[in-house]
């Protein structure tokens, strides 16, 4: 039943994120540092929350949902998501994604992954050098946890 009613949210943000085109919420996302520091001199990705609420009858987890944009020719910093798990729709453009020692993959607007709880995301690029990128992202956390945390040192 829990599983329906967050599919039934994801669909429901899906939905209301594409037709709003990047609203804003009042309800802060525990998210350091919105806007990332780059993996080199190449451009940043920015964090725009968009809703967080606690799951009912899941005590201590919440759900935050916000809009990655990666401008052209953007790369995250390699980082992780605590223990949330998590799931990216792509909205717009193509990105590159590697996850721990998995083999990198493409995703073009429309498709969509999920990251599990501890996972190392050691790779997030807009692979074009001329448009932005955009993804939905939904996380699934214990309340009060920050939501990306950068890691240096890959």
């Amino acid at each position: 039943m829990i599983g329906m009613r967050i599919a039934a949210g994801l669909l429901a943000v899906a939905t209301l994120t594409a037709a709003t085109a990047c609203s804003t919420s009042n309800q802060p996302a525990h998210a350091e540092g919105v806007t990332a520091a780059p993996a080199s001199t190449r451009p940043a990705e920015t964090l725009k929350p968009l809703l967080q609420q606690a799951l009912p009858n899941v005590k201590g987890k919440s759900f935050t949902s916000a809009v990655v944009e990666l401008p052209p020719n953007a790369r995250a910093m390699p980082h992780r998501h605590g223990q949330a798990f998590v799931y990216a729709y792509v909205l717009d453009g193509t990105v590159r994604s590697q996850l721990d020692d998995k083999p990198v993959t493409t995703y073009h607007q429309g498709e969509n992954w999920v990251e599990q709880p501890g996972a190392h995301h050691v790779l997030t690029e807009n692979t074009s050098r001329t448009k932005p990128a955009k993804l939905l992202v939904v996380f699934v956390s214990d309340t009060g946890d920050k939501l990306k945390v950068d890691d240096p040192r890959s």
